[in-house]
């Protein structure tokens, strides 16, 4: 039986209610934090049914999952996972089974205990198991796909087989994206409304307004939360949410949306903001459905890429806030990004001029020309920084004679339109969450994924990514995960534009709320507390 190092000192921090990291200063409870949304949540509280943090922002404060990335730490690895409602785990038979020691006394907010069922019931549900209920879409199916069976061996302990090795399988559980169910509710409920076993308690849920929460006094750790209750105010316009920021209305900005522009000018307009430039695990790319003309010629996908200056995008939306990367997110922001010579090597990383004439060269191959010229309706999320980025790609491609109308598409329309295809091109922002290829390889670029919009399937790709992710040997799996991001940029699979940064704001007087390099696992906020000295300074 093999056990993850330091877990002893982790489970028993846990256990007496503490955090891997504690702060300097004594909490004090009470108070009200008060957040932004930048849009209503798009599928409610149905985390296992969305991809986007708009969602699961809002809604990880009411949830728990097995493991959480700790969340005073910024990075998310193998090492700062840690118990949530597992008290411990253990992984057996060489990564093959991973057995999970439930906490006692835990109880869903209707007062139902947490038991072992609730966790068997949620993992098959996510990997749609022949008698699990089917959720209505499912973006992350294929992180799943190597379950073999889900044992419930007692109310407190179950058995995670897998049908080979999977050491990155505890990093897809620890994921914002992975909370567990009720079993005694049905999927859907999820979607109205939210009965979880997390640390606040939904007061009130206001459609396109806001969103309250309380705190939950029969929380399963001693002490949490220390904050009474949350308040999550709809704020669509930028412009808004930065005059709401500076004047206090509300206390930190939305995760991922403070542009490097926008931090400037907020450290000019109010100096005591802290502000933190930090990953984001999203990725902005084209979406090119490869099933459908004129995508399904590789020449028309590449050429779209070459025709990207990716330097100056990044510049002239970004203001130098945002990485060129591949499929991974690169360095220092991931730990399995493409080299600085490989990233040079790759299809589009030529200078600008040369690459719109490669890619007009590649346009005329396929027959397009100005006699003939390529037409295209992009379309993208309808928020304002989609459109941003919209506007530079369809300027860009008629710099090598594509036509190209631009249409913005509603978040609750857009997400299950993506899953159906029902598009020809758009761009778009993805998460790529965990920093780990099994999240994104599996998501995004697995043949038949539902997260795979593009329709591209390469069988070769496909075996590339089922060796990487039970590869033990850590040298030879980042050799593989380079490869298959090689082979994705040549294939022009919804090619990668930049790996946007945050420039995360915040008031002082918000305690131990530690931005992460990637979006999507810290939003729990049971540890997060109010310095009321620092809140009486003007």
């Amino acid at each position: 039986m093999t056990k993850r190092p330091g877990l002893l000192a982790l489970v028993l921090l846990a256990a007496l209610g503490m955090p891997a990291a504690v702060a300097a200063q004594t909490p004090q409870p009470g108070g009200i934090l008060n957040l932004r949304l930048r849009e209503d949540l798009p599928q409610g509280f149905a985390v296992h049914e969305s991809p986007t943090i708009s969602t699961m922002w809002p809604a990880m404060p009411c949830l728990s999952n097995l493991v959480i990335f700790d969340p005073l730490k910024t990075t998310h690895t193998t090492e700062t996972v840690i118990p949530e409602l597992a008290e411990r785990w253990s992984w057996q038979d060489n990564y093959r089974n991973l057995v999970f020691f439930l906490r006692a006394n835990v109880k869903w907010h209707d007062g139902k205990p947490f038991t072992a069922r609730d966790v068997a019931y949620t993992i098959d549900m996510l990997r749609e198991a022949p008698d699990a209920p089917r959720l209505r879409v499912n973006p992350r199916r294929d992180w799943y796909s190597n379950v073999q069976a889900v044992e419930v061996v007692d109310p407190r302990t179950v058995v995670v087989h897998l049908k080979r090795p999977q050491p990155s399988l505890l990093l897809l559980l620890a994921s914002g994206f992975t909370p567990i169910y009720a079993a005694h509710l049905p999927a859907a409920s999820y979607r109205t409304g939210c009965i979880g076993t997390g640390p606040f308690k939904v007061k009130e849920w206001r459609r396109g307004e806001f969103l309250e929460y309380v705190k939950n006094p029969e929380y399963f750790v001693p002490g949490r939360p220390y904050l009474d209750g949350l308040r999550y105010v709809v704020i669509r316009e930028r412009a808004t949410a930065t005059a709401a920021l500076q004047t206090r209305q509300v206390d930190v900005a939305f995760p991922g949306d403070t542009t490097k522009g926008m931090a400037d000018q907020l450290r000019v307009a109010a100096p005591k903001l802290r502000i933190t430039e930090v990953g984001t695990a999203v990725v902005d790319h084209m979406l090119v459905n490869a099933t459908r003309p004129p995508f399904d010629n590789p020449k028309v996908r590449v050429a779209v890429s070459r025709a990207i200056d990716r330097a100056a995008l990044i510049e002239a939306v970004y203001h130098g806030g945002a990485a060129i990367g591949g499929a991974m997110a690169p360095r220092p922001h991931g730990v399995w990004g493409l080299l600085d010579k490989d990233l040079k090597a790759l299809v589009w990383s030529g200078r600008g001029t040369e690459e719109k004439a490669r890619a007009r060269a590649l346009l005329a191959e396929a027959g397009y020309g100005p006699g003939n010229p390529l037409k295209l309706e992009l379309q993208t999320r309808g928020l304002p920084a989609f459109l941003d980025l919209a506007s530079f790609v369809a300027t860009e491609l008629k710099r090598v004679g594509v036509e190209v109308g631009v249409r913005q598409v509603e978040t609750s329309t857009w997400e299950p339109q993506k899953i159906r295809k029902e598009f020809v091109f758009g761009v778009d922002r993805t998460s790529m969450e965990p920093d780990d290829p099994d999240a994104t390889f599996y998501e995004h670029y697995a043949c038949n994924s539902p997260r795979s919009y593009s329709g591209y399937c390469d069988p070769e790709i496909t075996r590339l990514i089922e060796a990487q992710s039970q590869e033990l040997d850590r040298a030879r799996r980042l050799a593989l995960v380079h490869a298959i991001q090689r082979r994705l940029a040549e294939a022009a699979s919804n090619p990668v534009l930049c790996w946007r940064l945050d420039y995360f704001a915040i008031w002082p007087h918000v305690q131990n709320l530690v931005p992460h390099h990637s979006l999507y696992g810290w939003g729990r906020l049971q540890d997060v507390w109010l310095d009321r000295a620092l809140i009486a300074r003007p």
